[in-house]
This record gives structure tokens, sequence and C-alpha cells, in this order.
């Protein structure tokens, strides 16, 4: 039986507080769609700000604090069922003002995205502020580019300890590696000062192998600010994904973006290891593309790789063969597909691939001209 008395009568003032911060987000994003200038302006400021924030804000914690959301979405949904049934069932009214509350609450998650992540979407792209001529890609440019990161891999190679099975073994643990990229940043930062640096870390996701069936590697929560890590996957593919969500946590929305900022904090490390992840995780893409457009030349390119990295890769293919096929992965990509082309990037997934034509204009500003 419910007590009238207990039953609230209408919303609390805090949930009318969010729905106009959501009006106001609202026309936030318009204008970031809008107005390139603002979105930069906006990203390197205030959204700055509020990535930082949330970031020391969870920054302490030994683990994935979205992991640990996540996991207990079972038990709050069950709470908030109990909940409705206690003090929002006795009518109508109180049924809407339980609706109302619930409606602030997801209304403030978006909140959050509009004021951290958004506006990195429609700013000024990367390759107008790295000076770099974006352009359709030749073949032979792919070949030229496939080339001197195949070099790069031979000669990082020889610091490189390999296990029986051809994966590269990481030589420290997260916490030394997070401490290498953190100093990595500083070194980009004072080449590209609107790439920002600050204390944080990418944390290990303790579901890592179920992570896995959905091919993701990474994954940055900008509600609670934290950069998450599939520590499953081979030691190779750990520093560079660290270094691309840890550029999500500085504002690179774009994911070709954040590839190549990726790339860049990779190669501005002083640690082996760190560069070879960056190195062979860019070559794969660049090579993928390579494939697609002559497959002869691909080979060639095969072929000039040690054979260490040919075993590195040859385990990478054993390994992703028992996740490859799922329906996990089928509805990830579709899920993020949708996410990436709402925030203006037509391609989807896919946007992730064009960090080939960033390498290649990067690659053909120094060496191919």
């Amino acid at each position: 039986m419910h007590s009238k008395s207990n039953t609230p009568k209408k919303l609390p003032r805090v949930c009318l507080g969010i729905y106009l911060l959501g009006a106001l987000s609202l026309i936030l994003y318009l204008a970031f769609r809008l107005c390139v200038p603002f979105a930069d302006f906006f990203n390197g400021t205030v959204g700055a700000f509020c990535r930082r924030l949330m970031a020391y804000l969870t920054v302490w914690i030994p683990f994935s604090f979205a992991e640990l959301l996540l996991l207990s979405l079972p038990i709050l949904l069950i709470l908030l069922i109990v909940l409705a049934y206690r003090r929002y069932c006795d009518s109508r009214r109180s049924v809407l003002v339980f609706l109302g509350i619930l409606l602030s609450l997801l209304l403030s998650v978006a909140i959050l995205f509009v004021w951290t992540f958004a506006a990195g979407y429609f700013g000024t792209p990367l390759a107008e502020k790295l000076e770099l001529e974006r352009k359709k890609v030749s073949k032979e440019e792919l070949a030229k580019t496939a080339a001197i990161l195949a070099d790069d891999l031979n000669t990082l190679s020889d610091a490189i300890s390999f296990s029986d099975s051809g994966s590269s073994t990481m030589p420290y643990s997260i916490s030394e590696m997070n401490q290498k990229l953190l100093d990595a940043y500083d070194r980009v930062h004072a080449k590209y000062p609107f790439i920002d640096t600050f204390y944080s870390k990418a944390k290990p996701v303790l579901l890592s192998e179920p992570m896995s069936y959905t091919h993701i590697t990474g994954v940055y929560t900008f509600f609670t600010g934290e950069a998450n890590i599939n520590v499953h996957f081979p030691d190779y593919t750990i520093p560079f994904t660290a270094a691309h969500e840890l550029a999500h946590q500085r504002g690179i929305a774009r994911e070709d973006e954040a590839n190549f900022v990726a790339f860049l904090v990779c190669m501005e490390s002083e640690d082996s290891y760190i560069r070879y992840s960056g190195t062979l995780s860019v070559y794969e893409y660049v090579a993928s593309a390579l494939y697609s457009a002559d497959r002869e030349l691909y080979k060639q390119s095969y072929a000039s790789l040690c054979r260490e990295i040919q075993g590195e890769r040859a385990a990478y293919r054993v390994f992703f063969e028992k996740y490859r096929d799922n329906v996990a992965a089928s509805v990830s990509q579709s899920v993020n597909n949708g996410y990436l082309t709402s925030q203006g990037a037509p391609e989807g997934t896919r946007s992730y691939n064009l960090v080939v034509d960033l390498t290649v204009a990067y690659y053909r500003a120094i060496f191919l001209s």
C-alpha cells in the first residue's frame, strides 16, 4: 500500500535545472555543427577543462569506473524498478514525475557528451592543423609508405623480444607504459600545442577477453573521463591503443585523427617497444589499403618484412580467428557505425582506416615529394 503523503507531486528542482542545461547543450551542439571556429574554441577551452576535470575525478580509481558502472547496470535497473513501484505507482501524476526524473538522468549523459567531447567532431581537421596535404592516394604512394614503415619495423625488431608463438612481448607493466606514453605526449605537445597534455592513464578492462568478441581494443568513456584498453589483445596492440584512447581524452574525437595522433605519440617515445607498436599498427592499415589497391605490390611489401615481423602478424591472425565472426562483433560494429555516422563521419567505422591518408600525407611531406 502506497502512502500519498510520501509520493512526490512534482519534479525536483534539480531535474528542471538539468532540462535547462540540456536546452543550452542542444544549442551548443548545433553551434558546433554550424561553426568550425566556435567548435575549435570550445574544444580547446571549455571542453578541455571539462575533460580534464572528468579525468581527474576518476584517475585515482585503480580500475575502470566505467566498467564497474556497466557491470552494475542490472542491479541499478532492479533498484529503479523497486523505487518506481514503492513511490511512483499510485497515480498517473507520480508515474509522470518518475519518468521525468529518469529522463533527466539520461539527459545528463548527453549533456556530458556535449560539454566534454562533441565539439571535437566538428572542428578544424587534423590535416589542416598539421599543414598536411590530404588528397587521393595512389597505389605507388601506398607502396612507398609501406616500404618506409617496413624498413622501420625491421630495424626496431632487433630490440624486441618475441615468444615461441611469434608474438612480441611488452617488457614492462601497464603502469610503466602509461608513464612512457605521457612523456611522449609531452614531447608531441611541445611540437603541436593543440594536443593537450596532462596527467592521466589508460586503464585495463577487467573483462578484456569477453570484450575481444566485440573486436573493441579500447574505448574512451566521456561520462567517466577514462581511457579504457583491452589487454587481452596481443601485446603489440596495447601501447598504440592506449595512445589512441588518450588522444580521445585530449579532445581528438575523429577516429582516423586519433589513430594518427597515436602514431605521432608512439614515434616520439624514447622506448623501442612503443615505437614498434605504433609503426606496426599503422603499417597494418597501410598494408590493408595496399592489398585492396594492388595485391602484387602488397606481396612485395610483406616479403620485405623480416621473419620476426611476419611471425608477429601470423600470430595475430591465429589469435583473432577465435573472435572473427560472432553476433557481439556484428552488433558492436553496427552500433559504432551508427554513432560515428551521426557525428559527421559518413564513412562510419571505415573512418579508422582513413589514417592511411594522413600517414601517406605525412611521409609525402617528409620523404615522398
